[in-house]
């Protein structure tokens, strides 16, 4: 499978993922560990990738999401952003419900499957 390929389907399988250096309780970075903490405390599940260990999407994504530098957050197939991005949107109270909307939107369609 293509590189461009593999991520295209995480993002459509995952309605919540965050790109990041390492994982969310060992992030590899600071913004790493800030965003998965902001996305952690919004109480939903979400998926992530650890670009350390995928340096294939590590090389890609960038230039697919036309986002130089991680982590990046996807949330139902779009890209909100970066570090700056979240912790702002989280700051502001406008991840929370973002976050807990898309969660309930594909906790719905789950359940119907």
């Amino acid at each position: 499978m293509e590189t461009i390929d593999k991520i295209k389907q995480q993002i459509s399988e995952n309605p919540i993922i965050l790109y990041m250096k390492g994982s969310p309780k060992l992030p590899s970075c600071g913004f790493s560990a800030q965003a998965s903490q902001a996305l952690m405390s919004c109480g939903e599940q979400f998926a992530y990738v650890d670009i350390l260990q995928n340096p294939d999407i590590r090389a890609e994504l960038p230039a697919y999401a036309d986002w130089p530098t991680f982590p990046q957050l996807w949330v139902d197939g779009e890209l909100v952003g970066g570090c700056d991005i979240i912790l702002e949107m989280f700051q502001q109270g406008e991840l929370q419900p973002l976050i807990k909307q898309t969660a309930e939107k594909y906790a719905d369609k789950q359940d119907n499957a």
